[in-house]
């Protein structure tokens, strides 16, 4: 995938950041696959926390996959 489909998602991450942040914890995009898988990494409190999973299904790849056409599916990589 491009850079511009990259970027799509780090402003996409930008909008779930603060909710992230106000839990301790925070995203980093890692990569994009061409097709259309994401992988970020948890960190701070949300890299060792129990609802980690829920909250990068629940939170991270919906907001994803709502906010950038072609995003299929969100991985956690350590």
């Amino acid at each position: 995938m491009s850079n511009t489909m990259f970027e799509k998602v780090e402003k996409a991450l930008e909008t779930i950041r603060p909710y992230l942040k106000a839990d301790g914890g925070d995203v980093e995009l890692v990569k994009v696959s061409p097709e259309g898988i994401v992988e970020v990494k948890l960190t701070g409190a949300c890299s060792d926390c129990p609802m980690s999973q829920m909250t990068l299904r629940a939170g991270v790849e919906r907001a994803l996959i709502k906010e950038v056409p072609g995003i299929k599916r969100v991985e956690a990589v350590n």
